[in-house]
């Protein structure tokens, strides 16, 4: 679930969500589809036009295949629904565009992200098109990531909605720290997510993670989940406080670009997350998941 920043500045607030700029062109590649049409990625028209809210989604292309794009589609229908909004293209529509843009631009193995804006208006502007795409080396899986904690809750943390103020000011805190991620922590001190992530942490055979009604519900997130009933290991929802990390047997992110990543460090406490066995387990069982995925769609 890793978000690319724009420069809107977007403030969430229990009331609306406010616009301020213009959009810029993050389109890579040759083309991009607007409203059902490939556009040079040149011609800024579908970002100048945009406006909030912005209801997003990202996916990852693996072998010409969207990854679990089923869940991903449904996830931005609910975030458009949870700010009283309604996405108007439908399921097979999105599908084909996809695919018309993997055949276009002949690119088999990146992120994409599907974006809809001007969502008030009776001709509202849908893209996909290729963003910037980066995903861990094999020595981070190996070595674990550092991560910091950084005291932010969203108000409304079910709905994918850009909000690049916040995304700012958390980028500039994990650059200063030399972080991966940030683990956001709320006003009572409970760890709920990461800034561009969801989290697990493992106690003993036991997996923690905070309750789906607190974050946004990742479709790496709920993927996971499957593997852990799977395998018969037990998950509660419930948010670890900051004070309990201490007490931790390890910890993972999880995310679209990421799929599972050991953490080894939150701000100075030490974890040996990359030799946990109920992680291990967990990783190779989502992997397993992708692949199964990929086969069905071939």
């Amino acid at each position: 679930m890793f978000l690319s920043i724009i420069s809107y500045n977007v403030y969430e607030d229990t009331n609306n969500i406010s616009e301020v700029s213009i959009m810029d062109n993050e389109a890579l590649l040759k083309y991009y589809i607007y409203n059902g049409e490939l556009v040079p990625t040149s011609d800024d028209k579908g970002f100048k036009e945009a406006t909030p809210p912005l209801i997003y989604e990202v996916i990852r292309i693996i072998d010409g295949v969207p990854i679990f794009l089923e869940g991903h589609i449904e996830r931005m229908r609910k975030s458009a629904e949870l700010i009283g909004k309604t996405i108007k293209k439908t399921d097979e529509e999105i599908t084909k565009e996809i695919h018309k843009l993997i055949d276009a631009n002949k690119e088999h193995n990146m992120n994409i992200k599907l974006l809809c804006t001007n969502v008030d208006s009776p001709n509202q502007t849908f893209m996909i098109y290729y963003n910037k795409t980066s995903y861990p080396e094999k020595e981070v899986y190996e070595k674990g990531i550092h991560t910091i904690l950084f005291e932010s809750e969203r108000e409304n943390p079910n709905a994918k909605i850009l909000n690049s103020d916040l995304r700012q000011r958390i980028n500039d805190e994990i650059k200063a720290k030399n972080a991966y991620e940030a683990l956001l922590v709320n006003r009572n001190g409970f760890i709920t997510e990461g800034s561009r992530s969801n989290m697990f942490f493992v106690k003993g055979d036991k997996v923690y993670t905070a309750p789906a009604g607190d974050v946004l519900l990742g479709i790496t997130r709920n993927e996971i989940m499957n593997v852990c009933r799977e395998q018969n290991i037990e998950v509660i929802e419930k948010e670890v406080h900051r004070d309990s990390l201490k007490e931790l047997d390890g910890a993972f992110m999880t995310g679209t670009s990421v799929n599972a990543l050991p953490i080894s460090t939150i701000d100075n406490i030490e974890l040996d997350s990359v030799n946990n066995s109920i992680i291990k387990i967990i990783a190779d069982g989502y992997l397993q998941k992708m692949q199964e995925y990929i086969k069905s769609k071939k």
